[in-house]
């Protein structure tokens, strides 16, 4: 289902606004006003695996009432696209979503989307922001980045033409635009929360880390963050130099990838993605790199020395996450006892400082580790849960953190065995249901107790954003920081609970030193 913006489109003077580049002119939706495609910065092949320049400037006002191109990516993801919208390598633009402005400048939620780092688009039509702004009486920016091959290969072992981190250094110049040009939307840009999901969870984390992009934004909510999915420069250069390989380049020659069509790099980033998936279940092909610049530590790393940036985060994984993997036969998680166990020979392998046993401790917490249900709680928590707790249990030493379990399931998806998987939320925090081509979610029922959960989930992510406290304002369960000690989690579901140390034994087996590969 593709929310109609165009019933109630029109021109009005407040849709014309001047931004870095010139005017843009968005239209009318319902109480808001919407603004698509508008550049941020210029990122063609002239900036191919560098730093995007600054938006070219026009002439005149330009139209901004379509999405603009999406980033080249991955095929071999199953993320559902809209076969219609365009790739190219210049793709950086956002989309804004904002209530007619009366003076008083409104707080500001940023969208960054997930996909492994490698797929995605903030042209999603789950993504629409127009029900959360509505909602929230707010301003909701989606923004596209450059992935895989163009983002988060890093070359930078092969010479000065080539820069780390390309993707994350997209998103911090499209919060500095935030910052620069949101107040002639009605925005406040020291009010300013960025929320996303998966890899743009794991986006947010490691940017809570880079001191690039200290004061862009003062609140963040991270769900389903991978947030141990980022990797040391010779891992980084390894990969790129097997990138080479697939490509038939020698290092000496990387500068000719400059030359070749983004469709052939783009296929060939696919012939990696698959290889390392493959043999080292677990782990992403292209992903942020500790560079000792933007990204100066591990993540997590960086989050136990204190050394995030001190804001308010929510922080959270879903009941489920593994199973839409095994249900899509995806690779990108191990599923089964044999690939989870490639998995933790690797990371053995990586961290050969480890305790002998600790792995045998890890899986003995998993009774049914044999079958696929154990196999996918193993893969879950490494990917998702433990970086999670290891981000909040330090985090919450310095700033307000706040812990959520998303639960929820509709008939359906339990019936499905897919129950609350990787994702699942996603409409619950937009108000978007029904956005798949086929979609099964309420085949057995269950739209009503879904919406109530829907705006409660939304009056919490909103009020955060307002005011920095996740209270529903409507006599849900209060949410009472996460601390180390209790460890207080909300669970979402039909009825909001709050559950000390909900999975304890299983943290225990974990521990707390950190697991990943480095």
């Amino acid at each position: 289902m593709q929310i109609d913006d165009d019933a109630t489109v029109g021109a009005t003077d407040d849709a014309t606004v001047r931004v870095s580049g010139g005017d843009v002119r968005g239209h009318r939706a319902g109480e808001l006003l919407v603004w698509k495609g508008i550049p941020y910065a210029s990122a063609g092949e002239e900036r191919r695996f560098r730093s995007a320049l600054p938006v070219t400037g026009w002439d005149g006002i330009r139209d901004c009432t379509d999405f603009g191109p999406i980033a080249p990516q991955a095929k071999a993801m199953q993320v559902p696209m809209d076969p219609n919208m365009i790739q190219a390598e210049d793709c950086l633009s956002l989309n804004v979503w904002a209530p007619r402005p009366d003076g008083v400048p409104r707080p500001v939620m940023v969208w960054i989307h997930g996909g492994a780092y490698c797929v995605g688009a903030s042209s999603q039509t789950v993504y629409d922001g127009r029900r959360l702004a509505e909602a929230g009486d707010l301003i909701v920016v989606t923004i596209n980045y450059r992935l895989g091959v163009f983002g988060f290969l890093d070359l930078s072992s092969f010479g000065d033409g080539f820069e780390s981190n390309v993707g994350l250094r997209d998103q911090i110049t499209a919060l500095e635009w935030v910052r620069d040009n949101i107040a002639a939307f009605g925005g406040d840009p020291g009010a300013v929360t960025v929320f996303g999901e998966s890899s743009g969870a794991g986006s947010i984390t490691t940017l809570m880390t880079s001191p690039r992009a200290e004061g862009l934004f003062h609140r963040a909510i991270a769900q389903s963050a991978p947030a141990t999915s980022v990797y040391g420069a010779d891992r980084a250069a390894a990969v790129a130099t097997r990138f080479l390989e697939l490509a038939g380049i020698e290092p000496t020659e990387a500068g000719t990838l400059l030359d070749l069509p983004f469709e052939e790099l783009t296929k060939i980033g696919d012939k990696l993605l698959d290889e390392v998936i493959t043999s080292v279940p677990g782990t992403l092909a292209m992903a942020p790199v500790v560079d000792r610049d933007l990204v100066p530590k591990y993540p997590v790393a960086a989050f136990q020395k204190g050394l995030a940036h001190k804001i308010p985060l929510i922080i959270g994984t879903n009941k489920d996450e593994a199973s839409i993997f095994r249900l899509t036969r995806s690779p990108i998680m191990p599923v089964t006892a044999d690939t989870v166990n490639q998995m933790f020979t690797a990371i053995a392998s990586d961290h050969p400082d480890m305790p002998p046993t600790k792995i045998a401790d890890i899986v003995s917490a998993y009774p049914d580790f044999a079958k696929s249900s154990g196999a996918m709680a193993v893969s879950r928590d490494a990917a998702f849960r433990m970086p999670c707790t290891w981000i909040a249990d330090a985090h919450s030493q310095h700033a307000p953190t706040w812990v959520y379990r998303f639960d929820h399931a509709t008939p359906m998806l339990r019936a499905a065995r897919v129950g609350a998987s990787h994702a699942t939320e996603l409409p619950y925090v937009f108000g978007n249901f029904g956005t798949l081509n086929v979609d099964p979610t309420f085949w057995l029922g269950g739209r009503k107790v879904a919406t109530e959960v829907s705006g409660r989930v939304q009056r919490r992510w909103l009020a955060f954003a307002a005011h920095g406290v996740p209270a529903a304002l409507d006599g849900s369960k209060h949410w009472t920081p996460y601390t180390g000690e209790a460890r207080l989690t909300l669970i979402i579901d039909k009825t909001d609970t709050v559950v000390s140390d909900p999975e304890h034994d299983l943290r225990a087996a974990w521990g707390t030193q950190v697991m990943g590969f480095s």
